[in-house]
């Protein structure tokens, strides 16, 4: 088969033989599988099956298509990826899907309106970043990298067509994004009506067990199992994984929201982020990020923390250990939690912590100023309250005086609040 440019610049892997790993022979095996597989899925479709497909004593094709519709991740999209590298643990194919084909046509899932297409140059660029993050997670050795425009590539027109006649539009306005459209007289195009039969279609060339998508994916990943059955295949099984929560707790994480952890941030950026998340969001990131604390070890820590044995911040602050080490390495994750303990709770060298340059006029810049420009606080006003609030310090100390001068040449680690600081060189310009 002639290769994309995509697929030329990445890895394509063999499937995994059964020979990788034990297959699943007795009841508690089988159990012990079906929990990892279940913990933090919103839903399985059907668990009956999945349990079926896991007696087999095979390994099962797992799939998750993703639009490289961005060239960064964050937290959110690793967590179909943590699933993923479950199903790998366990001794099952993964099939990392990239939708170059469907990237152009745009998935419409949702959305309220017509999203713009890629172009070919987009999507091929986004790619590349896309596949390079993901081996942060998972099993490269263990992963089968596909491109849908394999086999849509090769598609005539006259195919399309047919796999268009498979279903009816008011099947698709069945789908909650379309009706609310179509019912508040929005636009809907007739290539977003295509989406979910593509990604569906992708399920029969690949011939999945299963299909991961999130919560928002379900209309999707049940049309591929209609077109499997309709080929002639065993339907696969669905697992839908909820949306992650960002920082603040409400809203799923995104980029455009601002309350994401970019898996490609410092360690240290990671760790003070984490760090910031509520007591309750902190159980929601055990439970869908975590591959050290087990469910088991769940129970057991609410009920350390309820009986007031073990502080929530300790917890928080070994996730943070865990995904710092995950996208950087050990080490680098035990400097930033080093560098977070020497800031936050004076235990340690702050030299530990990234310094950052900032230019300053040669006489200097008054605190308010300074904490803005260092990105502490989004104006001066907001600064100067903080300082009323005795909430600014320098090197541990408390800033009151609104008036104060840092001059070129200082170096130090300016801090607002218990938990935002960062260290700083003053240099002139």
């Amino acid at each position: 088969m002639t290769q994309t440019p995509s697929e030329a610049a990445l890895p394509v892997h063999p499937t995994v033989s059964s020979a990788d790993q034990p297959p699943v022979h007795d009841a508690s095996q089988l159990q012990a599988a079906l929990e990892l597989i279940g913990r933090g899925a919103d839903e399985i479709l059907k668990p009956d099956e999945l349990a079926a497909r896991l007696r087999l004593g095979r390994p099962l094709r797992v799939k998750a298509g993703f639009d490289p519709t961005a060239p960064d991740l964050h937290l959110g999209h690793t967590v179909l990826l943590n699933k993923l590298r479950q199903f790998q643990d366990l001794g099952h194919q993964v099939i990392f899907l990239i939708g170059d084909f469907t990237g152009m046509i745009g998935d419409p899932s949702g959305k309220s309106a017509t999203r713009k297409p890629l172009t070919r140059e987009d999507v091929l660029a986004n790619a590349q970043t896309y596949a390079e993050q993901v081996f942060k997670v998972l099993d490269r050795d263990k992963t089968e990298v596909r491109f849908n425009s394999e086999w849509f590539g090769q598609m005539a027109a006259a195919d399309m067509i047919r796999l268009a006649g498979q279903h009816t539009v008011a099947r698709m306005l069945e789908r909650d994004d379309f009706a609310k459209r179509y019912a508040a007289q929005q636009s809907i195009a007739i290539h977003e009506f295509l989406y979910p039969l593509v990604q569906g279609y992708d399920s029969v060339a690949l011939q999945a067990d299963v299909e991961l998508g999130g919560t928002d994916q379900k209309f999707n990943l049940l049309m591929g199992r209609g077109l499997q059955e309709s080929h002639g295949q065993p339907p696969q099984i669905v697992l839908t994984m909820p949306l992650l929560e960002g920082l603040d707790g409400v809203q799923k994480m995104s980029k455009s929201l601002g309350n994401y952890i970019g898996i490609d941030e410092p360690a240290i950026d990671m760790v003070t982020k984490t760090m910031k998340i509520d007591d309750v969001l902190m159980w929601r990131w055990i439970e869908l990020l975590s591959f050290e604390i087990s469910i088991a070890e769940v129970v057991d820590l609410k009920r350390q923390i309820g009986a007031g044995d073990l502080n929530p911040r300790d917890l928080k602050l070994r996730l943070a250990r865990e995904l710092a080490a995950r996208f950087h390495g050990a080490a680098a994750a035990n400097l930033a939690i080093a560098g977070w303990n020497a800031a936050v709770r004076g235990q340690g060298d702050t030299a530990q912590l990234p310094l950052n340059d900032i230019a300053v006029p040669v006489e200097g810049l008054r605190i308010a100023a300074l904490l803005t420009a260092a990105g502490l606080t989004p104006s001066n006003s907001e600064a100067n309250r903080k300082l009323k609030e005795r909430a600014v310090r320098i090197d541990g100390e408390v800033v009151e005086d609104t008036q104060r001068v840092l001059a070129p040449g200082f170096e130090g680690v300016l801090a607002v609040g218990k938990r935002t600081f960062v260290r700083v060189r003053l240099i002139a310009g």
